[in-house]
């Protein structure tokens, strides 16, 4: 994502650690008490601006949301969205995903999004994508089995390599769409800034449900 470097945005996140946590790893096994209750936790890695999971936050009040985004200059508007809009139940993490089983223990998770991701369309760079093995791997770690991953994208490539990545791990697809926007998965579905974006410019959207074998 393009960003605009904002000097002071460090200084903000740091000005609302009851909502942003930019040291994760001291979360560890306690992100429960983060939120103050026992309720579900959802996290979309690579949050961005916030939209989707202000919007999942407001559609769903007893599932608490967490975005990981790692540059301050992003997940400052993010923290922006949820000060003025004011749910609780949707909170930050300034991390890297790479180090996702540093911030969360076994089972703690119950849910992933993945949206939009960088699809890293060089070979040389399939082990950075949000779907290679690697990280299908932490994620099965941290979630509560058996965990769901939801992926959203514009790029067909990255589709097809997710599709491919995931079922050769072993999981299963609970839905898959070729073109979200033309099907029932569109129902109840909250978009992304990108989405907005990609879907005015006619571009297709594709969606999966993916699932852990127990």
């Amino acid at each position: 994502m393009r960003q605009r470097f904002k000097p002071w945005a460090k200084e903000k996140l740091m000005e609302n650690p009851k909502i942003v946590s930019i040291e994760p790893q001291t979360q560890k096994g306690q992100w429960h008490s983060f939120f103050g209750n026992d309720n579900p936790i959802h996290i979309e890695v690579g949050t961005g601006k916030g939209q989707f999971i202000n919007g999942m936050g407001e559609q769903n009040p007893n599932i608490n949301y967490l975005g990981m985004e790692l540059y301050d200059s992003i997940i400052v508007t993010a923290l922006d969205r949820i000060l003025e809009d004011n749910k609780p139940n949707v909170k930050l993490v300034r991390a890297d995903a790479t180090h996702l089983l540093d911030y969360f223990e076994t089972g703690e998770i119950e849910r992933i999004y993945l949206n939009f991701s960088d699809p890293w369309p060089k070979k040389k760079h399939a082990k950075r994508r949000l779907t290679h093995e690697s990280f299908l791997k932490r994620y099965e770690t941290i979630l509560k089995k058996p965990g769901e991953i939801h992926f959203k994208t514009d790029n067909q490539g990255l589709f097809e390599y997710s599709l491919h990545s995931m079922s050769k791990y072993g999981m299963f697809f609970k839905d898959v769409s070729l073109d979200l926007h033309k099907s029932d998965m569109d129902d109840d579905n909250v978009m992304t800034e990108y989405e907005e974006k990609f879907s005015e410019k006619g571009f297709r959207i594709y969606r999966m449900e993916a699932q852990f074998r127990s």
